[in-house]
């Protein structure tokens, strides 16, 4: 039997308008399953609700395009996207989701700070991020990159998203090769 790993096809969110998708998020797999975009985890956090790769990968595509496109900024939004992800997850697994403590001040949202873990990750990589680059980057950007510093799978994305993101603007006589 060939184990070989099944390309998915191109992902919902490819092309979808509205939202902020990137291009490393697209090879982005677990168990053959891609990732929750950025985009909806960025929701997810401000929500307040872990979602398990496995009940994401059993919503309808129409499902969790919906998740990426429903706007949570206000409370208002947030309590509604709330609602809507508890319906989702109550529809698929038959279970109440698992809740998770909402940040009032997430890293990400500072944009004149980088935080330590982002500080730590880029001299490994001997990536060097300014203060000015760091305020440049969209809030969904400055989160996919503090979700990629923590240690686990998602690390080797991290090289891939700081490129995206126009931060290796580094010298290449500085550059090491392991």
């Amino acid at each position: 039997m060939n184990m070989r790993k099944v390309n998915p096809g191109p992902s919902e969110f490819i092309n979808l308008q509205g939202i902020e998708y990137f291009k490393f998020e697209e090879d982005f797999m677990e168990e053959n399953v891609r990732c929750i975009p950025m985009a909806v985890r960025f929701k997810l956090d401000a929500a307040g609700i872990k979602l398990k790769l496995a009940d994401w990968s059993r919503f309808h595509p129409s499902e969790r395009i919906k998740l990426a496109l429903l706007p949570a900024r206000t409370s208002a939004e947030t309590k509604n996207y709330h609602l809507f992800l508890t319906g989702l997850i109550k529809k698929h697994t038959g279970k109440q989701p698992t809740l998770l403590p909402v940040e009032s001040r997430p890293g990400w949202l500072n944009r004149q700070q980088i935080p330590a873990m982002l500080k730590e990750k880029s001299e490994e990589l001997q990536l060097d991020i300014s203060v000015e680059q760091w305020s440049s980057l969209s809030n969904i950007q400055r989160f996919a990159l503090l979700k990629l510093c923590r240690p686990g799978h998602e690390n080797e994305n991290f090289p891939k998203a700081a490129e995206e993101f126009g931060l290796l603007s580094y010298h290449h006589g500085q550059h090491h090769h392991h």
